[in-house]
């Protein structure tokens, strides 16, 4: 109460009406963070993983992310033109850039033009747009697309060419000469999904040939067969320092993601050695730490919560070490997210703050 209302007898005194009273929804408070600002501090993270990808296997990887890019951009324009919605403003909020990137560096390097074209109408069309567009979709919209490429064309996304410095010295390393005159390689995890279990407990040389430690200095800097963005752990690490210092993403995520890889694989490996190899060999394979990193912390389809955060990452940990270890596919990170994007509504409501000052009811005694 200010000074001239104490004065004033309490039937006297009158709310403010008009422009001095202002009725609205919440969130009450403002922020000067912009969409589009947002998006290019994402890609300015991405940007790490990207350069490394590049260096390890060469302007065709720098290719590839220019048309993905293109194509999710060009994507979102014709569906805003047919939906009658603001284009360019659209566009210029970065989010199709972004998943152009991210579903750029989910790619194998040497795929034909028409991988980034159909996957760009998946992720933005399928993943986003249908769904009511940026803040409304369910799923991350590059899982959607990797996913759906996945399904649909498995030998293309599957066929790894060798990254620079990598020789026949290497287990996964095959010479095959394809349409573009490259060597071809196997992936790590491949490699290990192949090989035969084994339940003897004391069989401790079964992974020896592709799980040691010169070879796992090696695949973390990125010398493996892979994705483009998946190979170079290093710069990975890189882009989440930059988005935790930017607080773009919830740190438990990728912390308890990874670490639940780890405890799970671990487990598994101790008690038998031949069935799967060690927890850091699938740390540094695959693309578990960009999954963790850029894909698992998407701010629309992640909960809300801290609690939520932690138990939307726990399942992803141990979906994707199931699958690696027991399925399939020797990769399980993006069916791992598209399954706990599904649940996210449910953890968003078992995970739920009680509001401040907030008091139970009563219990009705039964008369």
């Amino acid at each position: 109460m200010d000074e001239t209302s104490k004065n004033v007898p309490e039937n006297d005194i009158k709310l403010p009406t008009g422009e001095k009273l202002v009725v609205s929804s919440s969130p009450h408070l403002s922020s000067p963070e912009r969409t589009s600002k947002i998006m290019g501090r994402v890609l300015l993270a991405l940007a790490f993983p990207a350069a490394a990808g590049i260096w390890y296997f060469g302007l065709r990887a720098a290719w590839v992310i220019f048309l993905t890019t293109v194509f999710c951009v060009a994507a979102e324009a014709v569906w805003c033109k047919l939906a009658r919605k603001p284009v360019k403003a659209t566009i210029l909020d970065g989010s199709a850039a972004v998943t152009g990137v991210i579903l750029a560096l989910n790619l194998p390097p040497h795929v034909p033009f028409y991988v980034p074209l159909i996957g760009a109408v998946l992720a933005i069309w399928i993943g986003k747009q249908i769904f009511g567009g940026l803040g409304y979709n369910p799923f991350n919209p590059a899982v959607v697309a990797r996913v759906g490429l996945l399904i649909a064309l498995p030998a293309i996304m599957t066929t790894w060419p060798a990254p620079r410095g990598m020789n026949s010295g290497y287990p996964s390393f095959k010479e095959f000469k394809t349409s573009v005159d490259a060597v071809t390689c196997a992936t790590p995890l491949s490699i290990a999904g192949t090989m035969p279990k084994s339940t003897d407990r004391y069989e401790t040389s079964h992974f020896r040939k592709i799980d040691n430690v010169e070879l796992i200095k090696k695949y973390a800097l990125g010398c493996k067969g892979g994705c483009i963005g998946e190979t170079c752990i290093p710069a990975i690490v890189f882009g989440a320092i930059l988005l935790v210092c930017f607080n773009l993403i919830n740190w438990r995520v990728p912390i308890c993601y990874v670490g639940t890889v780890a405890i799970v694989t671990g487990v598994v490996n101790y008690f038998y050695p031949g069935v799967t190899p060690s927890p850091l060999f699938h740390l540094v394979t695959g693309g578990l730490m960009f999954a963790a990193v850029f894909m698992a912390t998407d701010m629309v389809t992640c909960p809300i919560t801290g609690t939520g955060c932690v138990i939307f990452a726990v399942g992803c940990g141990v979906i994707t070490s199931v699958i690696r270890i027991w399925g399939n596919y020797p990769e399980g990170v993006s069916f791992a997210i598209l399954f706990m994007n599904a649940l996210v509504p449910l953890i968003d409501k078992a995970s739920a703050l009680r509001p401040f000052g907030h008091t139970a009811k009563p219990k009705e005694v039964a008369k």
